[in-house]
């Protein structure tokens, strides 16, 4: 990245000045390392984002952002629909909601140890993985409507887990707005035999164990200490989320010149807020967020059963799931006025800071959980929204690690079977139905996770509570 193009207003926050079409500046969180180690595309995206219709305050991008579709990822960016805001499916991206959740599980690392080699094949035959893998669900067509309506509310109804975890999910575990009608038959096809399935790339279930705290009174509220182990999911909406992407972004390619938005990238194909087709995208992406809930829900079911093999009576529940990849109606405060505006998160995590109102109420003097998945093998965090976060980006943070190069070069450096060998010196057992995934994953293709997650603090987007270290990996 060119710095020269950049003002720096703080020691990890940087500032694009408006020039060309740009309608606000763009803004970039990061140490001085991580920006002159990005693609200079995160720029030019971030531009390009700044110049959209009715989009408010300025374009940001956080500590792990990288060149994305339309938007970088690690994109956030808000617009107000009464000035004439738009909604981009590229703003959210393809896999709808991807998201992180974690999971307690009441044991130390030594419980793990004893059963390690087993816990890892138990949790790989429990779990479909993997490029077109598939659940022993079969959704019929009123099954699909109910389960795009409800979320993981949907799922619980089905036997996948208790009450209880609704509490800890985002909008409760099911978004309102939904509109099923919205989403293709060929996005229903897709996914009817696709939930309760992690998929492929960089999806994953990984045990690991608390190494270190660095906020006391929030690992208290999270109920973490060191040496506890913790389940973590990272999956999404799977095909049905990329049939939803694929299909509006062509809808509004078309339409985005009647509407009278010029486009300086066809990825940035987008629509008015207020238009029809902006409408059915709303419609239709809040379906994709419930699928998404549901899946990680079934998910959930069969993590903690497969825990039960192993450890019977075990209960696991939810310390917080959160997602990325999504556009919701929030209410921010910009310039002095309170405003309720669309916030595209693509490849961000929403990170609400203390008392807000949306909180589960144990975590309502702390902040929000925010689950930060490190590469494959390395350090996963947890963080908590920050005081200040709520003028930071929209109460916006990172979501990982941030790919360094793509999976193309990954392939060329490593192969995945000294990966897969390397980790287990290391004491962190991987299981996955393809070697090449593994090597597209390899730790050194990321960002280092601790470089971004100190930027997100200093930037005071989130403060970090605790570091979590991997044991088991099951992948896609």
């Amino acid at each position: 990245m060119n710095l020269a193009q950049f003002r720096q207003r703080g020691p990890f926050e940087w500032e694009m000045p408006q020039h060309g079409a740009m309608r606000v500046p763009g803004v970039i969180f990061a140490s001085r390392e991580l920006l002159e180690a990005m693609d200079a595309k995160v720029g030019e995206q971030l531009a390009n984002v700044a110049g959209l219709p009715g989009i408010v305050d300025a374009a940001y991008a956080m500590p792990d952002a990288h060149w994305g579709y339309g938007f970088p990822i690690g994109g956030v960016a808000a617009f107000d629909a009464d000035e004439g805001g738009v909604v981009s499916a590229g703003g959210v991206g393809f896999d709808i909601s991807c998201g992180v959740r974690s999971l307690h599980t009441g044991l130390k690392e030594a419980d793990i140890q004893r059963v390690q080699e087993r816990l890892a094949d138990v949790l790989f035959r429990r779990i479909p993985a993997g490029l077109g893998s598939t659940g022993a669900l079969r959704l019929t067509g009123a099954e699909m409507g109910a389960m795009l309506r409800g979320g993981a509310k949907w799922a619980i109804e089905q036997g996948f887990g208790s009450l209880e975890d609704l509490a800890r999910i985002e909008e409760g575990g099911c978004m309102a707005g939904a509109v099923p009608a919205e989403v293709s038959a060929e996005a229903k096809h897709r996914q009817r035999d696709e939930m309760g399935t992690l998929g492929s790339g960089n999806h994953y279930l990984e045990v690991q164990v608390v190494d270190e705290l660095f906020d006391l009174t929030a690992a208290q509220a999270y109920g973490l200490a060191v040496g506890d182990v913790l389940a973590t999911l990272h999956c999404g909406s799977r095909g049905l989320g990329h049939q939803i992407g694929t299909d509006f972004l062509r809808e509004m390619v078309i339409a985005a010149p009647r509407a009278g938005i010029a486009l300086v990238d066809r990825e940035l194909a987008c629509a008015p807020l207020n238009s029809v087709l902006g409408q059915s995208y709303l419609g239709a992406m809040r379906a994709a967020i419930n699928c998404a809930l549901a899946n990680r829900q079934i998910l959930t079911h069969l993590a903690r059963a497969a825990f039960a093999e192993l450890f019977p009576g075990i209960q696991m529940p939810l310390l917080y799931d959160v997602s990325h990849n999504t556009c919701k109606e929030e209410s921010h405060i910009v310039g002095g006025e309170r405003r309720r505006l669309f916030v595209h998160r693509k490849g961000a995590t929403r990170a609400f800071g203390p008392d807000h109102p949306e909180l589960p109420s144990e975590y309502r003097t702390v902040g929000q959980p925010v689950l930060i998945g490190g590469s494959m093998g390395t350090a996963s965090w947890v963080l908590a929204g920050a005081g200040g976060s709520q003028s930071h980006a929209f109460a916006s943070a990172c979501h990982g690690a941030g790919r360094a190069m793509s999976r193309h070069e990954a392939l060329r450096r490593w192969q995945g079977r000294s990966v897969v060998d390397e980790l287990a010196r290391r004491g962190i057992l991987i299981r996955s139905p393809s070697l090449r995934g593994v090597a597209e994953e390899a730790p050194l293709a990321y960002k280092d996770v601790s470089a971004v997650v100190e930027a997100a603090e200093q930037a005071g987007l989130a403060r970090r509570v605790a570091r979590l270290r991997p044991l088991v990996c099951v992948k896609g």
